[in-house]
């Protein structure tokens, strides 16, 4: 990473240590930041194509918390599921293992597609005191104000998928397209936060471990959606929700917090689906307040 971060002098303040676990077969690598012996404990799942990175600012505006970040299997630092297609069922059940190996009992935080493992998992069995999802989505992909981006980026990476190898491999992380990806998303009008949110993607979208996880992920993404598992989780959920997301729009949420037993909805303006990276405060605010925590003096 060649731009600075706007949170580095609060993320050097935040202990971070690196750990790896085998689940599924797999190792998986995470990160533990804060305190061992933090008020509250959270399992952070990040969204696709991404890694542990793009949490981070979030959890710079909550030193209070102890959260644990993997990198998804098959991303970042990540192995893939040995013999396993990456389909939504594969994550669901690896994020169940996951848990049950580092943290049991956590609370379960979800950003983008982390959303829709984290909200798969909880219905599907994970026990959690409280579930938290960032920019949820929260409709089908093909439905969403930017519908026709999201048919171009099925055949973007269905292309990636059948070309020659090398080629298709080269395609997916051409850093074209993927800047292209980063300036449709990206709301603020900060010359110096755009940059860091550029160089972000530059640096962390392209560390998938092969083009065939990429494409299982890709079409876990765009097949499924928080609501198909809403009605399932009993737990207390807080959707944090940006009102100018292009992926979910924001009348999309307000419908999604009906389908929870138990949802509490905080909207952010004047940002999109990058609330990790836009307005990483807010989301931390929102956090606290939903699991109680204190402020801590001198933050």
């Amino acid at each position: 990473m060649s731009v600075p971060s706007p949170y580095a002098d609060r993320l050097q303040r935040l202990p971070v240590r690196r750990h790896e676990v085998e689940v599924a077969g797999g190792i998986t690598a995470y990160w533990e930041y804060g305190a061992p012996d933090a008020q509250a404990t959270v399992v952070a799942v990040h969204g696709f194509r991404g890694e542990h990175h793009g949490l981070e600012p979030v959890l710079a505006y909550l030193p209070e918390a102890r959260v644990l970040v993997p990198d998804l299997p098959g991303f970042g630092e990540s192995a893939p599921l040995p013999g396993r297609r990456h389909d939504l069922d594969a994550y669901a059940s690896w994020l169940i293992g996951f848990a049950a190996a580092v943290a049991p009992g956590a609370v379960i935080l979800g950003h983008s597609f982390g959303s829709i493992v984290a909200a798969a998992a909880v219905a599907g069995g994970l026990e959690t005191p409280r579930l938290i999802l960032l920019n949820p989505i929260g409709a089908p992909a093909l439905e969403g104000p930017k519908g026709l981006m999201t048919r171009l980026a099925i055949l973007y990476y269905a292309l990636g998928a059948r070309l020659p190898e090398r080629l298709g491999t080269a395609l997916l992380r051409n850093r074209v397209i993927v800047r292209v990806m980063s300036i449709t998303m990206a709301k603020t009008h900060d010359p110096a936060l755009r940059r860091f949110i550029h160089d972000q993607h530059d640096t962390y979208f392209s560390r998938f471990s092969d083009r065939e996880v990429l494409h299982d992920a890709f079409v876990a993404s765009v097949s499924h959606d928080v609501r198909e598992f809403a009605p399932r989780i009993s737990v207390p959920t807080l959707l944090v929700a940006a009102q100018r997301d292009d992926i979910t729009p924001i009348e999309a949420e307000r419908h999604l917090a009906t389908l929870f037993p138990d949802a509490e909805l905080v909207e952010i303006a004047h940002v999109g689906h990058l609330i990790h990276y836009e307005t990483p405060a807010e989301a931390a605010g929102a956090i606290r307040r939903f699991l109680r925590i204190p402020v801590a003096r001198g933050r």
